[in-house]
C-alpha cells in the first residue's frame, strides 16, 4: 500500500492523509454528545437542582407560573402533609395581619367621628354664645308680649328653629324640678306650686339656658321656691 505521495508504506500502517472509518465515527460521536450538553446547559435555567424545578419542567415543587419561582416551592424530601401544614400556618398569619389592621381601621374611624363630633358642637358653641344678648332679647320680648302679633315674631322663630336644627336646646321652664346641672337660681321667693310637689321648682325663667349635645353652653338663670 503506498501514501497520497505514491511512497510504499509498511503493512499494518495507515497511508498519510487517510482517515479510517472508526476514527471518523469517534469524532462524530464527540460531536454529538457536545452539542446535546450545550443544547442541555442552554435549556436548562440557573440554579435549577433536584427537589426545585421550573414550570416548563413539571415535577413535584415546579412554579406555578412560567419561569417564576413558587413561593411554595419546597425540596423532595418534603411530605405533602408537612407542606400544607406550613401553608396553613402562613395563611393564618396572613388572616390574624388582616383583622388586626381592620381592627385598627374601625377604631381610627371611631375616633375620627368623635373627634367631628367633639369639633362641630365647639364651633355651634361659640356662635350661640356670641347670639345670647339676641336670644335674651327675644326671651324678654316674648314675655312681655311684644312678639305676640308683631313681623318680628315670625323671624324669632325661623332662628330658633335653625339653632334647633344644629342640636341646640333650650333649657329653662317654669314648673320644672330645680336641677343644679341645668339651672343657676338667683332669687328664692315664696310661691304657691302645684299640690303634692316636694323640693325646689322653678317658678320663673329670667334667661333661658342652652345646651348642645353634652355641652353646656349656658344654665338657665331662674328664680326658685320650696315646696311647702
Amino acid at each position: 500500500m503506498t501514501d497520497t505521495t505514491g511512497t510504499p508504506t509498511p503493512e499494518g500502517a495507515q497511508p498519510e492523509g487517510v482517515e479510517t472509518e472508526s476514527a471518523t465515527t469517534a469524532a462524530e460521536s464527540a460531536a454529538a454528545t457536545e452539542g446535546a450538553g450545550s443544547a442541555s446547559a442552554a435549556g436548562s435555567p440557573a440554579g435549577a437542582g433536584a427537589g426545585h424545578h421550573r414550570y416548563f419542567e413539571g415535577g413535584p415543587g415546579a412554579s406555578s407560573e412560567p419561569g417564576g419561582e413558587d413561593e411554595f416551592d419546597h425540596g423532595a424530601g418534603e411530605s405533602e402533609s408537612e407542606v400544607l401544614a406550613r401553608e396553613d400556618a402562613l395563611a393564618a398569619s396572613y388572616l390574624s395581619d388582616l383583622q388586626r389592621l381592620q381592627a385598627e381601621y374601625v377604631n381610627y374611624k371611631k375616633r375620627v367621628d368623635r373627634d367631628r363630633d367633639v369639633i362641630r358642637n365647639a364651633a355651634v358653641g361659640s356662635v350661640v354664645e356670641s347670639l345670647l344678648p339676641v336670644l335674651d332679647d327675644i326671651h324678654m320680648a316674648r314675655q312681655v308680649g311684644d312678639l305676640a302679633n308683631g313681623p318680628f315674631s315670625a323671624i324669632a322663630d325661623k332662628l330658633e328653629a335653625i339653632l334647633g336644627r344644629y342640636g341646640v336646646e333650650r333649657l329653662g321652664e317654669a314648673g320644672q324640678e330645680f336641677d343644679p346641672n341645668v339651672h343657676e337660681a338667683l332669687m328664692h321667693v315664696e310661691a304657691d306650686l302645684p299640690e303634692g310637689a316636694t323640693g325646689t321648682h322653678v317658678v320663673q325663667v329670667l334667661q333661658p339656658g342652652y345646651r348642645i349635645g353634652e355641652r353646656l353652653v349656658r344654665a338657665a338663670r331662674v328664680s326658685v321656691a320650696d315646696a311647702g
